[in-house]
């Protein structure tokens, strides 16, 4: 997909109703981490899935917001590092303000670095929108010794200046107060005599002076932002857009630094003044266990060893417990024992065909297999990992873990804030696929797209694993991560040398280690726990389905012989097993729990069960995964990554097999 494509999806992406009513619109802006999803459902009640860690709003989310008896339209926006964008998630938000023309911007910004935001600040100026500043996370600014005269900051900006704490609510009424009030700043960058001029020069070459974009359209030619013309056409026509163009290059080349740089230049003088006035630091000494633990998991020492311990945390909570435990007690007491019976006696008795009864509550019942695998069986497994994946997000452990990963992703053509998708990718590999726009070029969007597909086991798929592995023996469990690793360790390697660009620097901003707030987990879980319930558990049925049809039509024992060959002989695994890779392709959780039962049934030994969790998660993941990909990627990356995937895995689970038969693990 080409750029314009791009800058075109992600308009398209953006038409929602909401636009047709006519409503004022607010949009949220602001760098990753600042708290803008918690502000927004501080203002709407609306949830936006809140994390703490950079890049997870990588689309709109929007809510109706009523004030003072005027309904607006509220829209938070992916974070943006600077503007003009550089990445797909910065396009995002820079559509946002071209396109809807929003009445007000509030840019919420971090009030523990000041400097940065007000870099933002005057980025955003230029895009001349009536503008709020909310200073968030003040009480973490003042614990760090760092206050911010915001009344100060008001009069040299030139617009309202908000104090507030959105994880509690603090300045939540002072800035729905300032709405009306919102201006356009009254600074802007400060740039050299001839800069200015040759941007004003600019601005009359496309007619746009005395015009919202007056000031963004010349900068965005120099940056060569490319979406950005597609404004500046509508705005000023293509010919004057063509002009302009010839000038700017023409003129760059006389420019004795790069327009970046003298940009940010430009910036930096005015912020060193304004923060120079407005900000008081104060030492502070952190001596807070918190603040030590923080320090230790961004050292090597004892950094590893906290996250092998994260690690073996997850297994026991999620593993042991929830795939061990918990569906245990769900499926063979609850459903087993008490609701299973019960539903087969009521629809015998009440349904007189058999066809009927056995589509309800037959082997490939909608109930006794759908609805028992969606709940008995993937629910309490996702529902622990949500939990446990909610409180590493809460806590702010996952920057630190980008950090102390960065090394080894750097082996693959990559840096640390690739973990980001990575750990998604751990929750849902569809989800995952989507956050890869917040990387910041194609070579690294299309390696964590392959990685994903490959490498990456969703939340069910993990849970299933860990089960699979309790079932058996840890040796068992230490070999699958051993071939994963290995596996996305060398295809990474080989892969990074095959596409064509370079690594960037990893940048990431630390947030503080805290306890997590309840809140915030719950309403994660509850989040993405409904997001499965409406997503995951009507596939589950629509698979069934398609296996109640083909076994009617006795076309599932046809298809299952015909994978015999390569299920029984190339792999060595039992032949009902060629069912579960079936469904995988209809749903990758559903043949993982598919693979859980012929484990749990005894239908398995120790040996297959290593290759079969080696297979689950190798192998060609979801048609949503897939189609996800080939919406981000296009068909030909997509086919490429499928084709070598599938390929891939069944030569590794076929050498996993050969190597157990002669060197049994257990």
């Amino acid at each position: 997909m080409d750029l314009k494509e791009q800058i075109i999806a992600a308009s398209a992406a953006m038409d929602t109703p909401l636009t047709s009513k006519g409503l004022p619109g607010i949009v949220l802006v602001g760098h990753p981490n600042v708290g803008k999803s918690v502000l927004f459902h501080a203002l709407t009640g609306r949830y936006a899935m809140v994390s703490n860690f950079p890049g997870t709003t990588v689309e709109m989310t929007y809510a109706d917001m009523k004030f003072e008896n005027r309904q607006w339209t509220v829209f938070d926006t992916p974070g943006v590092v600077s503007m003009p964008p550089r990445t797909e998630d910065e396009m995002v938000t820079r559509d946002a303000l071209l396109k809807y023309k929003p009445q007000v911007m509030i840019q919420v910004a971090d009030a523990k670095d000041l400097s940065r935001s007000l870099h933002l600040t005057l980025e955003l100026s230029e895009y001349r929108i009536p503008m709020i500043l909310a200073l968030n996370m003040t009480d973490e600014a003042e614990s760090r010794g760092i206050t911010v005269d915001a009344a100060r900051l008001s009069r040299l900006l030139g617009i309202p200046v908000v104090k507030t704490i959105a994880v509690n609510g603090e300045g939540i009424a002072a800035l729905r107060a300032k709405i009306p009030e919102a201006r356009v700043p009254g600074v802007k960058p400060r740039y050299e005599g001839s800069v200015e001029r040759l941007l004003d020069e600019t601005a009359e070459l496309l007619g746009l002076t005395n015009t919202p974009l007056e000031a963004a359209g010349p900068v965005s030619l120099f940056m060569k932002d490319a979406g950005a013309e597609f404004y500046l056409e509508a705005a000023a026509g293509r010919q004057a857009v063509e002009n302009a163009k010839k000038f700017v290059e023409e003129k760059k080349l006389r420019l004795a630094r790069p327009f970046e740089l003298l940009r940010y230049e430009a910036r930096q003088s005015v912020v060193q003044e304004i923060a120079g006035e407005v900000l008081l630091k104060r030492e502070i000494k952190k001596s807070g266990v918190s603040a030590i633990l923080g320090l230790w998991c961004l050292r090597p020492f004892p950094g590893y060893l906290i996250a092998l311990f994260v690690l073996y945390l997850l297994y026991e909570f999620v593993g042991v417990f929830g795939a061990g435990t918990l569906v245990g007690i769900l499926e063979e007491n609850f459903f087993g024992e008490w609701v299973n019976p019960a539903v087969t006696s009521f629809v015998r008795t009440v349904l007189p065909w058999t066809f009927v009864q056995d589509f309800f509550v037959g082997e490939y019942g909608i109930f006794t297999m759908a609805l028992t695998y969606a709940l008995a069986l993937i629910f309490p497994i996702v529902t622990t990992f949500f939990i446990f994946f909610g409180i590493l997000e809460d806590s702010g452990y996952l920057p630190r873990l980008a950090v102390m990963l960065d090394r080894m992703f750097r082996l693959i053509g990559l840096n640390g804030k690739a973990v980001l998708p990575m750990v998604l990718g751990l929750g849902c590999g569809t989800m995952s696929t989507v956050t890869t726009r917040v990387l910041d070029t194609k070579k690294e969007k299309i390696l964590v797209s392959l990685l994903l597909t490959l490498a990456v086991p969703c939340s069910a798929q993990l849970g299933v694993i860990f089960g699979m592995a309790g079932g058996v023996s840890g040796r068992v469990l230490l070999l699958w991560f051993g071939v994963v690793m290995m596996s996305m360790l060398l295809v990474g390697w080989g892969a990074s040398r095959i596409i064509p660009g370079g690594r960037p620097p990893l940048l990431v901003q630390i947030p503080p280690l805290r306890l997590p707030k309840a809140s915030n987990v719950f309403k994660k879980v509850t989040t993405r726990l409904t997001w499965y319930s409406q997503e995951v558990i009507p596939l589950f049925m629509a698979a069934t389905a398609a296996l109640f049809v083909l076994d009617k039509l006795h076309l599932l024992k046809k298809i299952t012989a015909g994978m015999a060959p390569v299920v029984v002989n190339f792999l060595g695994l039992p032949e009902k097993a060629a069912e579960a890779f079936l469904i995988g392709f209809l749903r990758r959780d559903y043949g993982a729990a598919g693979f859980f039962d012929l484990a749990q049934q005894g239908l398995m030994d120790a040996r297959q069960v290593a290759v079969s969790m080696v297979l689950v998660t190798l192998f060609m993941p979801c048609v949503a995964h897939m189609l996800v990909t080939y919406r981000e990627r296009g068909a030909k990356t997509t086919a490429l990554i499928f084709t070598f995937v599938m390929s891939y895995a069944l030569l590794v689970g076929a050498a996993i097999n050969q190597l157990l038969l002669k060197f049994p693990i257990v």
